[in-house]
């Protein structure tokens, strides 16, 4: 059966270019059919289990992985259940459902979410489905360099966001297989939701007590294991920025394409809109645009009242 997700294209930004007197290219990943990334991973480990016998799908997610289980199974034809916790708009529930997925709310956070989700997915024939930590996720991601790679260069650095850490693992896994040995990985976070940094920093997983930013896709308390470990075995850099920052990102963004996306993808394109000194050494720059479904423009010009 063909891919779930789409190849997406890559575009230059000249605007950039001539700023920063670099080469700065986005993977234009918002426009995937479920609105972010998540249905490349998520879609993968949906049709293995599909094939494998699976005669129902249960998510625990209050956003993009919630849609792209909900895609996946509708695509699929397997009745496909998503947990949302009670801190999730009723626009995303209604999003989440409109797709074809039946929504459960439970619990105050996305943990309790997840506990009763795991429940459910005992019942016979009934899969779990996580938001980001699993081989097949991240194998599904990893394809996301296996595009750029047929349509560019090895670039000198890359930039990603950093949630639970399944895109990160899926870019690395991406790098390897692609022989982009050379290329630089610098994550993003918000400062406030910044668990890889933080267990980069101790080389140990660290347990956030909570988030404390506006980027709420980028809200995993602690992140995969496997995420932690490809900082032992190839350079990558953490970057840590603003709410402010992410969200200037995603207005300069918008003015420059007319694409908005989440906070937890102007995270990464802060990197390059604030020209972080990080990068200053780097003539190529390919940055994920992660994309996401949980910002709408009423959400957005309340977050810039707010904070700009």
């Amino acid at each position: 059966m063909d891919k779930l997700h789409i190849e997406t294209p890559i575009f230059e930004s000249y605007t950039l270019n001539n700023k920063l007197g670099k080469r700065i290219f986005f993977k234009m990943d918002c426009f995937q059919p479920s609105g972010s990334f998540k249905i490349r991973g998520i879609g993968n480990l949906c049709q293995t289990q599909a094939a494998l016998g699976a005669k129902h799908f249960v998510a625990a997610s209050g956003g993009n992985a919630g849609c792209a289980a909900a895609y996946a199974g509708r695509q699929l034809g397997v009745p496909t259940t998503v947990v949302v916790p009670e801190t999730t708009s009723v626009a995303m529930q209604e999003r989440i459902a409109a797709i074809g997925a039946t929504v459960k709310v439970f619990g105050k956070v996305w943990d309790d979410s997840d506990v009763y989700a795991r429940s459910l997915a005992k019942k016979d024939g009934a899969v779990y489905i996580p938001p980001f930590d699993s081989p097949s996720i991240w194998e599904g991601n990893a394809s996301i360099i296996d595009e750029a790679n047929n349509n560019m260069h090895e670039p000198d650095a890359v930039i990603v966001s950093v949630g639970g850490g399944g895109l990160l693992c899926g870019v690395m896994e991406g790098l390897e297989r692609n022989d982009w040995k050379n290329a630089t990985v610098f994550t993003t976070e918000t400062k406030g939701a910044a668990s890889y940094a933080a267990a980069v920093e101790a080389k140990e997983l660290v347990r956030l007590d909570a988030i404390a930013s506006i980027a709420s896709s980028l809200g995993a308390k602690q992140v995969c294991s496997a995420a932690l470990d490809w900082s032992f075995q190839r350079d990558i850099q953490p970057l840590i920025v603003s709410d402010v920052a992410t969200l200037e990102a995603c207005q300069w963004f918008l003015d420059e394409f007319g694409i908005l996306v989440e906070p937890a993808c102007g995270a990464a394109l802060s990197a390059v809109y604030h020209e972080h000194e990080s990068i200053a050494n780097a003539q190529t720059v390919l940055v994920v645009v992660c994309g996401g479904r949980g910002m709408t423009l009423d959400k957005f010009n309340n977050y810039c009242e707010q904070l700009l």
